[in-house]
């Protein structure tokens, strides 16, 4: 068969116009948007703000990012606008964190599931701590633990988050690794923050503290409390490298306050894989770096499907604290 310049110049153009396997374009977002779950000022607008700046800078996305605030229900206001109204939204990204995964475990979202909607990344961690006064003649977790087991009345642990919180649950967790069969046996007294927690402690009115590093660093610098664990994998760097885990006094409790976003249920495989990708981009960069060491955020790199184990895993165990205490039947 012979090829004329003419039928030469019809394959040439047939080949442009038919993409080679392999060449599709890759998903962009033509429009970026990140749902902080609450007001201005919180852990959830500062996850949305900093990460969309650092996109931004890094050019990973075109334009701005929009940050809105929509607060209400502790997230679950976001939660429901998500997968109801804009389930199949593929420019959107969710701030989420510990908080997050306790409303879900606890049923504080009626009618919704965390498998409702995609895990995309986690962008660090807050890790626990648990703290007495810097004169409490305590001055291990076992210590804390054997007092507890020997008089259970005889320790109150404040914490800035309500019966069954985050700050609750992180005590509890130790306490369950610590041998502690019945952990409803733990006197937990809540109040209306971590500062107001530690006011408490130091006054004497309790005999421990449990909350998260950054709202403890203050009083860590001024000498005013001692922390016993942290609750993290390993020491942490910086200002917390001095203090042990409760690992590695033999409690194998973790209990970090993760940061990170969820994606709509219903978006593409493709915009799934880019968010995966840009904000694991984000992470590694040396901007965020630079922004966790400034707001006192710990690593905790978890990208796509172990996000998604790692949430999962946080939920259930969350339930089984939960229903141990009562919050639950």
């Amino acid at each position: 068969m012979m090829f004329t310049p003419r039928r030469l110049a019809f394959a040439a153009a047939l080949l442009l116009a038919t993409p080679f396997a392999g060449s599709a374009q890759a998903f962009e977002p033509e429009a970026t948007e990140c749902i902080a779950p609450a007001n201005p000022g919180g852990g959830w607008d500062f996850t949305c703000r900093q990460v969309g700046k650092a996109m931004q800078d890094l050019k990973l996305v075109d334009g701005t990012v929009q940050v809105t605030n929509m607060a209400g229900g502790g997230g679950g206001v976001a939660y429901a606008e998500v997968i109801n109204k804009r389930n199949d939204d593929n420019g959107l990204i969710i701030a989420a964190s510990s908080a997050t995964s306790t409303r879900l475990a606890q049923g504080a979202f009626p009618g919704n599931t965390m498998d409702q909607v995609r895990w995309v990344a986690s962008v660090g961690a807050d890790y626990g701590v648990i703290a007495v006064a810097k004169d409490s003649p305590i001055n291990t977790l076992p210590e804390l633990m054997e007092k507890i087991k020997a008089d259970p009345t005889s320790v109150s642990v404040a914490g800035g988050s309500a019966v069954g919180g985050w700050d609750h649950l992180k005590v509890l967790i130790a306490a369950r690794k610590a041998g502690i069969d019945d952990v409803r046996q733990i006197k937990y007294v809540a109040f209306d923050g971590g500062g107001e927690a530690v006011t408490q402690l130091l006054a004497g009115s309790v005999q421990a503290f449990t909350g998260d590093a950054s709202e403890a660093k203050g009083f860590v610098d001024s000498g005013d409390i001692k922390v016993i664990a942290v609750l993290a994998p390993e020491r942490m760097p910086g200002d917390f490298a001095n203090f042990p885990t409760a690992r590695e006094q033999g409690i194998d409790a973790v209990g970090a306050n993760w940061r990170g976003f969820y994606a709509p249920g219903g978006m593409s495989e493709d915009a799934y894989t880019f968010w995966v990708d840009t904000i694991g981009k984000v992470y590694d960069s040396e901007e965020w770096k630079g922004i966790m060491a400034a707001n006192g955020l710990a690593p905790l790199d978890l990208r796509g499907e172990e996000f998604q184990k790692f949430v999962a895993e946080n939920v259930q165990e969350i339930q089984d604290l939960s229903k141990e205490i009562g919050i639950l039947q």
